[in-house]
């Protein structure tokens, strides 16, 4: 992977990050990268020459980090389309991944006034806490902090490492049906760029979504975390004739606070 004359006006970091780009297209999900020194060796550049010509690919989502391990070809976003209930499982399994979690908090705790509301809870209701890492192949997708009602205390245990929280849901004869929630960019936390291996502060997209059963009963509200470089979410509109109303969508916004 040697340097390109055409590039020999370009900061040595984009070079790299040319050179790297063409290598990337002869490679396959998973594959490892050169390490920064042997980069420093081949370039003749410093080794924060060297990080910034990979950081670049990192952020645009073509490769990846793993501490301790190395630098590795970036797998393509996984895209979710619009109006369907799935759960995390069965989005990966339809797009040949293979779904794991890694369990990070299992507590019971007060619910938050605003979460009582939403799941229909006395204030001071206790609620079950499962927050997970979701995977994808092995790689980071989703942090997913899901709070659920206490009676559907029982599937903690169920196989949430390798199985489906809906599927135990139903299991219990809970089986969500509806979701509503809303979507928001965040600045991502200390512990968001330790999951994901991104810069703290990076852009986030996070969803809040409160699950219903099929008589409109709910059962569970929770926060997804999604990886800024492995996850599309898609959208479709359609234009009604005339002068359409104001979605609704968008009238159930609260107002800010003064």
């Amino acid at each position: 992977m040697g340097g390109d004359p055409a590039d020999a006006e370009l900061p040595r970091y984009l070079t790299i990050e040319n050179a790297l780009r063409a290598e990337i297209s002869r490679l396959r999900p998973g594959d490892s990268l050169p390490t920064e020194a042997e980069l420093c060796e081949r370039f003749g550049v410093s080794r924060m020459t060297a990080r910034e010509g990979v950081r670049r690919l990192v952020d645009q989502g073509l490769l990846y980090r793993v501490r301790g391990r190395g630098t590795f070809v970036a797998r393509t976003p996984v895209h979710r389309q619009p109006g369907r209930l799935l759960s995390f499982s069965e989005e990966m399994r339809a797009r040949g991944l293979r779904p794991s979690s890694r369990i990070l908090e299992i507590a019971q705790q007060v619910a938050e006034p605003e979460v009582a509301r939403a799941l229909d809870l006395e204030a001071g209701a206790r609620v079950v806490v499962v927050r997970r890492m979701r995977l994808a192949d092995d790689l980071p997708m989703a942090v997913e902090r899901t709070l659920l009602v206490p009676d559907c205390a029982a599937v903690l245990g169920a196989d949430l490492e390798q199985g489906s929280l809906h599927t135990a849901l139903e299991a219990l004869g809970r089986t969500p049906s509806v979701a509503r929630g809303t979507i928001a960019p965040q600045a991502a936390t200390a512990d968001d760029a330790a999951a994901f291996g991104v810069p703290r502060r990076t852009p986030l997209l996070v969803e809040t979504r409160v699950v219903y059963e099929s008589d409109d009963v709910p059962i569970e509200h929770t926060e997804t975390r999604y990886s800024p470089t492995r996850y599309v979410l898609d959208i479709e509109l359609h234009r009604t004739a005339g002068h359409p109303d104001v979605p609704s969508a968008i009238r159930a916004l609260p107002r800010p606070s003064s």
